[in-house]
């Protein structure tokens, strides 16, 4: 697990129940591939009153069309946004590593 080093927000929302959590620098994240998708999990560590966790997976034809979406929409990170070149690095990484595995 690594620190996390800036913020997350996650809601769920159901018929009749509503959660909703954030996960600042105090949590922790994990994100790793496998054979059939990426996982993610979110972790507040803590007492009971304040501890949280959120796992995530998603299959890699709907995580290609996120990315697609994200793609489209890059526009709109603003120029000035402090994490830009680091957001820019990584997915530089990212693409470098994927492309490698062939």
């Amino acid at each position: 697990m690594k620190p996390i080093l800036d913020r997350a927000e996650v809601a769920l929302e159901y018929p009749d129940k509503f959660y909703s959590g954030t996960f600042e620098r105090s949590s922790r994240f994990e994100a790793a591939f496998d054979k059939v998708g990426m996982g993610l999990v979110l972790e507040r560590p803590g007492d009971a009153d304040v501890k949280k966790s959120v796992h995530l997976h998603v299959n890699y034809g709907l995580l290609a069309d996120i990315f697609g979406q994200l793609a489209a929409t890059a526009g709109r990170i603003p120029v000035d946004e402090p994490h830009r070149e680091v957001l820019i690095e990584r997915l530089t990484a990212l693409h470098r590593a994927v492309k490698a595995t062939k």
